[in-house]
C-alpha cells in the first residue's frame, strides 16, 4: 500500500512540476512589469508592502496613459488621487508605512 501512494505522489510531482515552473515564470514576469512602472514613475523605493496594495491602481493607471482605455469616472479619478497622496506621505516621512497602508486598502464588501 505504500509503495502504491509513493509511485502515485511522485507522478503527482513530476506532473505539477512543469506547471508550476509556468506560474513562477509568469510571476517573475508580473514581477519585473511591475518594477519597471514604479520606477517609471518614481516609486520605485517604497516598500513592497505598499507597492502590492496599489499595483492595481498603478496597472490602470499605465494601461490607461498607453491608451487601452480612459477613464472619466470621478471615483477612479478620487481614488487615483488618494494613492498619489498616501504615497507622497509615506515618502516625505509625514505618515508611517502601516498608516500608507491602511488608508489605501481597499475594505471588501
Amino acid at each position: 500500500m505504500n509503495t502504491a501512494i509513493k509511485t502515485s505522489q511522485k507522478a503527482l510531482d513530476t506532473n505539477l512540476e512543469p506547471v508550476l515552473r509556468k506560474v513562477l515564470k509568469e510571476a517573475e514576469k508580473e514581477h519585473r512589469e511591475l518594477q519597471q512602472m514604479f520606477e517609471l514613475m518614481g516609486w520605485g523605493d517604497i516598500p513592497d508592502a505598499l507597492k502590492l496594495e496599489i499595483k492595481d491602481d498603478v496597472t490602470a493607471l499605465v494601461n490607461e496613459l498607453n491608451g487601452q482605455y480612459s477613464s472619466c469616472d470621478p471615483y477612479v479619478a478620487r481614488r487615483r488621487k488618494r494613492v498619489f497622496y498616501w504615497v507622497e506621505c509615506y515618502r516625505d516621512g509625514i505618515c508611517s508605512l502601516d498608516t500608507a497602508i491602511d488608508a489605501l486598502h481597499i475594505k471588501s464588501l
